[in-house]
């Protein structure tokens, strides 16, 4: 029996498309070593994104392919993970040991903004990563009510200076709805709240981060240019609906990301659809497509598509999101596809050694 050969494994690896890298894994470079040993093969993967619920799956079907080569006995693959770094330079405030930061943001407000971020970041951390969740709507904190985090829960002081954050879904979590009651209106002035914002931000010990996800608040205001001028943020995913009032504000927010040098990883449309739960109807309500134009117009990606969907409200206003409640369910494999796929965009950023350059947003 003749000796396996180098070609004949690298064409096994290559007949297994990564769905999420949209290329096979010799192609991405993700083989990272091959020993052959009469009749018997092993090799080492290695993914650029969190991948702790795929791993077992991903060995087992290149197992077979590689098993099903002509004169292989047996066949054993390794798979791992992790998460590289992207992030902008010269900015003011560094944010230690967060590898990548994620502003989640929309043009507009009611366009399910606060429960994708959250939805998200669950989801990327169910496929193993370090997750942090910036709840940086100073006006309308809302994270707390969709994490379930208890009314009048307060996070601990270190030193007297260091917030530390709180833990739901596992997740660690910061919100202004943390230091003030659910009653208490915020009426501030701009600089009140960029400032809140820098203080959270830097004074709360995340810890080791893969990601921090900032839910931001709508609109193109003080916040989001405080974020960009002050930290380095990795990128941003813009959420909107396929309505055209919608997408009109998205734009804006896309625009306005462009002007500042943060990367826009992709968009992800809310209430694509509406199937109804006693027929099974399928309905455009707010239109069609138009996640898809925004995406072509601008360069970049449609991350994911969600439902109008009752069970993804009841879920977040009971505090248990959809992702967290059953992370196999068909809603929670949409969020988590898409973020999958945001954190893909992330990776090929860190390997291409993008550097978001700085910029100066202050006025003379």
């Amino acid at each position: 029996m003749s000796e396996l050969s180098l070609i004949q494994v690298n064409a096994a690896l290559a007949s297994y498309t990564d769905p999420y890298l949209e290329t096979d894994l010799v192609a991405a470079n993700c083989v990272r070593d091959i020993r052959i040993d009469g009749s018997r093969v092993s090799v080492d993967i290695h993914l650029d994104y969190p991948s702790d619920f795929l791993k077992s799956g991903v060995a087992q079907m290149l197992q077979v392919a590689l098993e099903n080569i002509d004169g292989c006995d047996s066949a054993s693959v390794n798979v791992t993970w992790s998460v590289a770094e992207s992030k902008s330079q010269n900015s003011v405030e560094a944010v230690e040991n967060v590898k990548n930061i994620v502003a989640v943001a929309s043009g507009k407000g009611g366009v399910g903004k606060s429960t994708t971020a959250v939805n998200l970041a669950i989801a990327l951390a169910k496929d193993g990563a370090k997750v942090g969740l910036l709840d940086a709507d100073i006006y309308g904190p809302s994270q707390g009510i969709m994490l379930g985090v208890k009314e009048g829960t307060r996070p601990d002081t270190r030193d007297g200076k260091w917030f530390v954050p709180i833990e739901a879904h596992g997740l660690k979590t910061m919100s202004m709805a943390y230091l003030v009651t659910e009653s208490t209106p915020m009426v501030w002035r701009g600089p009140m709240v960029s400032g809140a914002l820098m203080q959270i931000l830097t004074q709360t010990q995340w810890g080791e981060l893969d990601y921090l996800i900032i839910d931001m608040p709508p609109g193109t205001g003080d916040i989001q240019l405080t974020l960009s001028q002050k930290f380095p943020v990795s990128g941003s995913v813009v959420v909107t609906t396929p309505q055209e009032i919608a997408l009109a504000d998205a734009k804006k927010g896309i625009e306005m990301f462009n002007k500042v040098n943060i990367p826009v990883l992709g968009i992800i449309e809310n209430m694509s659809m509406h199937i109804c739960s006693n027929c099974g109807h399928a309905e455009h309500i707010f239109g069609e497509n138009g996640a898809d134009r925004l995406a072509e117009q601008y360069n970049t990606t449609v991350l994911g598509s969600l439902p109008l969907s009752k069970y993804i409200r009841e879920q977040s206003d009971i505090g248990t999101p959809a992702v967290a409640a059953d992370d196999s369910s068909e809603v929670a494999m949409m969020y988590r596809h898409a973020a999958r796929r945001m954190a893909v965009e992330l990776a090929k950023r860190a390997a291409a050694g993008v550097m978001i350059p700085g910029i100066d947003v202050s006025e003379d």
